[in-house]
């Protein structure tokens, strides 16, 4: 069916040109379906351009001559978007297509976003005239408006109209007001306005779209998920709140079975959003949280044993697989254990050998992945048959991903066979995929070559066999590792020149010439090596080179002048030639090395053609050149293809391999700190863009600001300081509490272990929605956290939910951590309040005698290992009695000592501090107070010289706060 019949047949079905049911438009568009049936009936292309250059003659007088109502403008509209569908130029109605945006009736509303999607660009000049337009329909109360703007912003999204409609956007994303369909599309606007312009969406926006991860309506939690998703790999830190939330969906859809009757696609249960959320969970490191473990590791054991039973109808396996295999993805993440890899490799076994493509596909990108991060290659090489027979597969994504499974799975071992079977299979494989394969043959070649003659043979042997198909830095990388390695060069030399005396391909006559200007003359004694065999040789494919060739075997001609003064006569004929060359570049140089032959003396050019030093050491370019296959995908992979040692350290960055076989630097040629032009060639420009691989990875990307991080001490909410200073000295009571919200806790401590049990009511008449708590700890080197337990996402008015969280003191910590508690309830709610978790709760009193105590104090001695302070009470009025004093010492876990000072009113406190690393540590205090003056005197001695000023920094400011500011 042509374009025409299609179209009109659209027209009489409802299509997009047929008359909208809710337009009110009484009379059909009859005009226009009687244009689309004489296009269908023209019966040649002449007779098609005459009507349609007709219909646009009089649609031009109508729109000139004015005065028509917006039926008429949606008719006339139409025929233009039918006209420039069929793919003939429109070049005028454009501004009456934008005014037809600010229409009252729907129908022609419609037209007109549809018109100004396809007529206009980000850059076109009408822009700016539909923003205010755009702007009132987002703002609208109608949610088909709301809907029909936000599909104009994503399909034309430019920055001018991104900037201007963003907060509009996103204010439709979290409005309560807003319909679910209309949250859809309002998360999916912004990922694409985010893709194109990742400045767009504000820092201040993370937790707010976080929150609707937690939202009832699948479809909106799929779309906003989408959206965190692409967020999550530019910024991970910002959005780690997702994190929690995407564990604990999923295993509320997965184990829970919570998820819309809907949202089932063959009984298996949302797999679009389960996809997402697992493949999330892959942009973060493991969660040191056991809870959070625990939800992950029960929503993985669940997808792993219902994959057990293989359905027989093939869309529920597809979706089944669909999600087995991400959840596979992430359990290589999470773990690197023997045991379970090698289960893991066992089951992908079968799935490599599966009859269907996409599983057999599948199956090589999981054991790819696992060849990237597990610890032995031991269980995929029982595979290694089966993987090398992919790269034979009918399906070339299969032969793809078979070759990065091989390149990945590469060890000494079996690195020989591997780059064998790949030689073999080079001879008959796509040209698509040639010049990847001859990457990776380089790489292997290089990595796991432990004989000179082995790595000369099969590089050199590549080099013939690819051809075309060999990028530059594969025969420069050559010519660096013989430059770096003296044990190379003679056997390089006279391979190289038996490759050039045969018929080859003319990048092997580029690294003969390099070559053999540099190491000609070690082999110029041996038999078909002399000095007028190696220049026959080069002379017989000079002609045939191109341009850039011939200037590398100039280089080599004027070496050697310098190294075989025999066959001078010869050499200084062949410059003589080229000094009338047309090619400038060619001429200049035969003109110059023709000047330094022939000079007087011969200490300049032997100085100009001085040996070039090893090259030094920097990232090779191969392996920039491989890692850019996947650089411009929309979700960035967490890992690289490679083996363990390629995913080390920071993922995506190429990384210098070291090759056992080779001594020295085997880095990228820099041809441009070559001392001569010779060897600089008409190859300057490629160098120089070889040298700056890699910095261009920022350039033309908006660098993201960090997010304000609430939960950090800089937002504390208002009137913490009340629930943080009693619970101090408190085992349990109210943290914090105004007419929404209040927090009750309980905590418990035993050595260096603390447990903390949050109690949340919701004190409001509304419910509470994507409750979350989110924890900073600013001492988290020496105060580690486990999360043993999540609160409710909604929380009912009255109702009650509870968290543990555990401490453990590593060693001695200053800054206590700090909670943000957020939630949903119409608008965004949240509190930051600072934990009373304090390095004296980790405390324990102690009884020491009279003796054992001055003994002790004796022992610690002085500075550094004593800290003093006198202050006195913030406010005047205040007074403090000796009982008051006493209870405050023994609230911050000091055993009082009786009898010990001369003085009664004076206090002496002994305790011991645990710490899981660091061990035990005695402290001793003596607190002098002066209750006429209203001033203190504390003195305190431990065995680590870090305690002391920590404790008298806590006592000191609870203390000065009086009776009223403590109890």
């Amino acid at each position: 069916m042509s374009v025409s019949a299609k179209m009109a047949a659209a027209s009489g079905k409802g299509g997009l040109f047929s008359r909208s049911s809710n337009s009110g438009d009484v009379p059909t568009m009859r005009g226009l379906v009687s244009f689309i049936a004489d296009l269908r009936n023209a019966r040649a292309r002449e007779l098609e351009e005459k009507r349609i250059n007709k219909e646009l003659a009089n649609i031009r007088q109508k729109f000139r001559d004015g005065s028509l109502n917006g039926y008429q403008k949606k008719k006339y509209v139409c025929k233009l978007l039918y006209i420039y569908i069929l793919g003939w130029n429109v070049d005028f109605g454009h501004l009456e297509a934008v005014n037809l945006i600010s229409a009252t009736k729907y129908s022609e509303k419609q037209i007109g976003y549809l018109a100004v999607t396809l007529f206009l660009h980000e850059q076109h000049e009408l822009i700016h005239l539909v923003v205010n337009s755009i702007r009132k329909d987002l703002m609208d109360h109608n949610e088909l408006n709301n809907c029909l703007a936000l599909h104009a912003i994503a399909n034309v999204g430019g920055k001018e109209l991104g900037e201007a409609l963003s907060s509009e956007v996103h204010r439709l994303l979290i409005s309560p007001a807003s319909k679910a369909f209309v949250k859809k599309k309002a998360a999916l606007t912004l990922l694409r306005l985010y893709r194109k312009y990742p400045g767009i969406v504000q820092n201040e926006w993370a937790e707010r779209m976080i929150s609707l991860m937690d939202d009832p309506d699948m479809g909106v939690a799929l779309s906003v998920t989408s959206l965190i998703t692409a967020l999550v790999q530019d910024n991970a830190e910002q959005y780690k709140g997702s994190y929690v939330k995407a564990a604990n969906r999923l295993k509320r859809i997965v184990v829970d079975n919570e998820c819309a009757e809907g949202y089932y696609y063959y009984k298996v249960p949302c797999p679009w959003i389960l996809v997402k959320l697992l493949k999330l969970l892959q942009y973060y490191p493991p969660p040191e949280d056991s809870h959070v473990q625990n939800l992950v590791r029960e929503a993985l054991r669940k997808i792993m044993d219902s994959a057990l039973e293989m359905p027989k109808n093939v869309q529920q396996n597809n979706a089944q697989n669909a999600v087995l295999f991400e959840a596979i993805n992430l359990v290589i993440h999470l773990d690197t254990e023997p045991d379970l890899m090698v289960t893991i490799s066992t089951r992908l076994g079968k799935f490599i050998a599966s009859r269907e493509t996409n599983v057999r596909y599948l199956g090589l990108e999981a054991m790819t992945h696992l060849a990237a991060r597990g610890e032995t290659l031991d269980p995929i090489k029982k595979h290694q048959a089966i993987i090398i027979g992919s790269l034979r597969d009918r399906d070339i994504s299969v032969r793809r991903q078979g070759l990065d499974l091989l390149y990945s799975m590469c060890d000494q071992t079996n690195a020989q066979a591997i780059v064998g079977e790949l030689l073999r299979y080079l001879q008959s494989a796509d040209y698509a995929i040639r010049e990847e394969m001859v990457l990776k043959i380089a790489i292997l070649t290089e990595k796991y070559a432990t004989d000179v003659q082995w790595y000369v043979d099969i590089t050199l042997r590549l080099i013939a066999m690819a051809g075309d198909h060999v990028s530059d830095e594969v025969w420069q990388r050559v010519i660096q590792i013989v430059t770096n390695n003296e044990e190379l060069q003679v056997y390089a030399a006279q391979t190289i020149l038996a490759y050039v005396k045969a018929d080859c391909h003319e990048t092997l006559v580029k690294i003969g010439g390099y070559l053999l200007g540099e190491f000609g003359h070690l082999i110029a004694d041996s038999k078909g090596c002399s000095p007028i065999e190696q220049f026959m040789a080069m002379s017989a494919k000079m002609r045939g080179c191109s341009s850039s060739t011939r200037a590398i075997l100039l280089s080599c001609y004027v070496k050697f002048v310098n190294l075989f003064p025999e066959i001078k006569p010869q050499l200084l004929q062949a410059f003589g030639a080229y000094t009338h060359s047309l090619d400038s570049e060619l001429q200049q140089r035969a003109c110059e090395y023709l000047v330094l032959a022939t000079m007087p003396t011969d200490d300049l050019l032997r100085t100009v053609c001085d040996e070039m030093p090893p090259y030094p050491e920097r990232t090779s370019a191969l392996l920039s050149r491989l890692h850019q296959k996947h650089s411009t995908t929309s979700d960035k992979r967490t890992w690289v293809v490679g083996g363990k040692d390629a995913n080390q350290g920071e993922i995506g960055l190429a990384r210098q391999n070291s090759t056992a076989g080779f001594k020295r630097s085997q880095t990228m040629p820099a041809q441009g700190e070559h001392k001569t032009s010779a060897t600089n060639g008409t190859n300057g420009a490629a160098s120089l863009s070889s040298d700056l691989a890699g910095l261009d990875l920022n350039v033309g990307t908006n660098k993201v600001l960090s997010a304000p991080n609430f939960a950090s001490a800089a937002h504390l909410s208002p009137d913490w300081e009340i629930g943080y200073n009693r619970l101090l000295l408190r085992s349990e009571g109210v943290l914090y509490e105004d007419q929404q919200i209040q927090v009750g806790l309980r905590t418990e401590y035993r050595g260096q272990l603390g447990c903390l049990i949050f109690y949340f009511t919701n004190r409001s008449s509304f419910p509470m929605n994507s409750f979350t708590t989110t924890l900073d700890n600013r001492s988290s080197d020496n105060l580690k956290t486990d999360v043993k337990g999540l609160p409710d996402t909604v929380i009912q008015p009255e109702g009650q939910s509870q968290q543990t969280i555990m401490f453990d003191c590593k060693n001695v910590f200053t800054d206590p951590p700090t909670i943000r508690i957020s939630w949903l309830a119409g608008a965004m709610q949240g509190i930051t309040l600072q934990l009373p978790v304090s390095l004296h709760k980790y405390m324990e009193g102690a009884e020491l005698s009279s003796e054992d105590f001055f003994k002790r104090w004796k022992q610690i001695g002085s500075a550094p290992r004593e800290a003093q302070s006198i202050f006195g009470l913030v406010n005047k009025s205040r007074t403090m009695d000796l009982a008051f004093v006493k209870k405050v010492v023994a609230g911050f876990k000091w055993g009082i000592v009786e009898g010990v000072d001369p003085n009664g009113k004076n206090i002496v406190g002994a305790t011991v501090l645990h710490t899981s690393e660091g061990g035990k540590f005695g402290c001793l205090l003596r607190l002098e107070p002066n209750f006429d003056t209203q001033m203190f005197r504390i003195t305190i001695r431990a065995t680590d010289e870090a305690v002391p000023p920590v404790l008298i920094k806590a006592m000191e400011g609870r203390l000065s706060q009086g009776i009223e500011g403590m109890m």
